[in-house]
Order: C-alpha cells, then structure tokens, then sequence
C-alpha cells in the first residue's frame, strides 16, 4: 500500500463501519452513523494541526495555554457524498471554513464532469481536507484534486470511509503529495466501478435515493 494512505482503524470507526454496510440500515441510520464517523476521522486528520500558545486566567492564575495556530482550516465536499463527512466533521470544526466541488461520473466512460465549483479565495493558506465517501476509480476526485490545487490549495489531505486498491494507486500517482485516509481498504472494483464488498451507492443510501 502506499505510504501516503493511513488506515484509521480505530474500534469505534471499524463497528459503526460494519453497521453502515449493512444493506438493511435505514437511511436515518446510514445517515447518523456516518456524521459520527466523519466526526472520529476529522479527529485523526488533524492530529498535526499546528499549535501556538495564548495567555488567559483559570479561576485560579495566568497560564500560557495552547491554540491553533494560522488560519482555520477549509473542507471541501465533493458532491454530493461528501456532505455526509462534512456534516460530522464540521460538529468538530465548527469555524472551518467550506468549499464545494459539484462532479458526475459519466456512466459510459467513468470520467468525471464538473458542474459547480466554489472555494475560498486564500486555499494557499490554508490545510485543505477534501472529503468524498468513496475512492473507488479515483475519477471524480483526481479532477476535484486537480481543480482545488488550480485554485492556489498546497497543503490537501483527502479523506474517504472506504477506498478501492485500484482508487489508491491512481490517487497515489495522480497526487503523490495528497495523503489520503480511509477507514478501510476494500478488495477492488467490479465492472461497474463500484467498490466490493464496499456498501453500496453511498449517496444513494445517504439520501434515500434510488
């Protein structure tokens, strides 16, 4: 595997998986468990967030105490899956601030089609955590990391639930620079693209669409 990817294999984080892959969770549940998820992933994501130190008063003295340092993070969601992790992530972070990628996968060719893009302006200061249930073909998010570093981003982390090895190794050539997290690393991709035994169409599940 390659050394960019880190597997977060937490016992929490591997059970809710399990549940969520169920294929008779309801879409509440589907729904819940993954913004409990993303919420553990963000944790381990920023892990290396860069500290300083500020001076306040405790009812009992003065202390230099530590606080994040430099601007507040930006995560971006590809649409539409990637709402579901930034939902959870967001309880964490409350004040990051938000960017969106609108893609589709063409169903003959699998490439991925931009309809909606919108960042902040300054991504160049900025860690960028991009966010996307599945890594399956790489498709979509290679564009979306593509499109993000042309809009000034340097420092992108991606994070994912499940990811194919077909999915990891084109990320890691694409975008050797982009560390990618991922709570699982699933067997591979059937004809159609998806991930197996994956868990389904996460959007799909997600939103109770079919």
């Amino acid at each position: 595997m390659a050394k960019q990817v880190v597997v977060v294999d937490h016992p929490l984080i591997q059970h809710k998986l399990t549940l969520m892959r169920q294929r008779e969770q309801s879409t509440a549940g589907f729904r819940q468990l993954l913004r409990e998820i993303s919420l553990l992933l963000a944790y381990e994501v920023t892990r290396d967030l860069p500290l300083t130190t500020m001076e306040i008063k405790t009812p009992l003295q003065p202390m230099l105490a530590p606080v994040l340092a430099g601007k507040k993070l930006c995560f971006i969601s590809i649409l539409r899956a990637g709402n579901g992790l930034l939902d959870g992530m967001l309880d964490l972070c409350p004040s990051a601030r938000v960017g969106h990628v609108g893609l589709y996968r063409d169903p003959e060719t699998l490439a991925a089609v931009e309809y909606y893009f919108k960042v902040p302006q300054d991504l160049n200061e900025r860690l960028v955590i991009v966010v996307d249930p599945m890594l399956a073909t790489a498709n979509s998010v290679n564009a979306a990391l593509t499109r993000i570093k042309s809009a000034g981003a340097v420092n992108i982390k991606f994070v994912c639930l499940v990811a194919a090895p077909e999915g990891i190794a084109t990320v890691s050539e694409a975008h050797p620079d982009v560390q990618v997290y991922t709570a699982a690393v699933d067997d591979c991709l059937n004809d159609h693209g998806y991930i197996l035994p994956g868990l389904g169409d996460a959007g799909d599940r997600l939103y109770g669409t079919k």
